[in-house]
């Protein structure tokens, strides 16, 4: 098995340690967590660590913490040449210190802490600075899921602006949705029903194919009364930023 320390408490380090616990090719033998109590429910107390010096001798070290918290976690490993990797989206590889060998384990998928996941469906991107240790990570990625990419780290970072567009500015988008209904005293459940077809259409459609609506149409009547209604002028700036980027698709600037 492999052997694996886990560094960090936050929504990913949660979901690598229940997606690693109902594997057997793995063996997360420790947790660091500056808050024990954070990570008790998931692990074992007594393998739950908050000191870098009683870090256990391991394969792999993950650090999950957040990204700005990377390079200084990874200079207090007290080893060297070991296989140290994080999981951010946007983080060089080259800011892990140098007195270890380097990695990426980056799985792409939002994570919160009460939310479960199916771990096998979540695409794992991996980097590593030589062969032998991707042989390592990969093993290490496919045995919690079924998709993991070779990726580099220009990818990577593309990836992660991909990621944000379709996940955290749509859910955004979800939030004004909610905010018009409740403001007209509709109920947002109205909407769910679309919200899933959205989605379920670009799993067969490419997002230029499936995109519908008023801009689209250049529906200018309809896009005028939709402006007259919304009061809000953060939600109006964004209906025209979204309009005009719509109508502006394809075309040549």
């Amino acid at each position: 098995m492999v052997k694996v320390v886990l560094i960090g408490s936050g929504n990913v380090a949660h979901h690598l340690i229940e997606a690693f616990a109902k594997n057997q090719k793995v063996d997360v033998i420790q947790v660091f967590a500056r808050q024990k109590e954070s990570v008790t429910t998931l692990f074992d107390s007594n393998k739950i660590i908050s000191n870098y010096t009683d870090l256990a001798d391991a394969d792999l070290y993950i650090i999950a913490v957040s990204d700005d918290a990377i390079a200084s976690v990874s200079e207090q490993i007290p080893f060297e040449n070991r296989l140290v990797v994080h999981t951010s989206g946007t983080v060089a590889m080259n800011s892990l210190d140098s007195k270890n060998r380097k990695g990426i384990f980056y799985p792409l998928q939002t994570f919160t802490k009460n939310k479960a996941v199916d771990f096998s469906q979540i695409p794992i991107c991996l980097e590593s600075e030589n062969e032998s240790d991707f042989e390592l990570l990969n093993k290490v990625a496919q045995s919690i899921s079924n998709t993991v990419f070779k990726i580099n780290s220009l990818q990577r970072k593309a990836l992660h602006v991909s990621a944000v567009f379709v996940n955290n500015f749509v859910n955004h988008l979800y939030q004004i949705g909610h905010e018009i209904c409740i403001e007209n005293n509709v109920p947002f459940e109205i909407l769910k029903p679309l919200i899933l077809e959205t989605a379920n259409k670009i799993m067969n459609l490419s997002p230029k194919e499936a995109q519908t609506g008023p801009a689209k149409r250049n529906d200018t009547k309809t896009i005028e009364a939709h402006l007259d209604l919304l009061s809000n002028e953060n939600q109006a700036t964004i209906y025209k930023i979204l309009t005009q980027s719509i109508q502006n698709n394809g075309k040549k600037l």
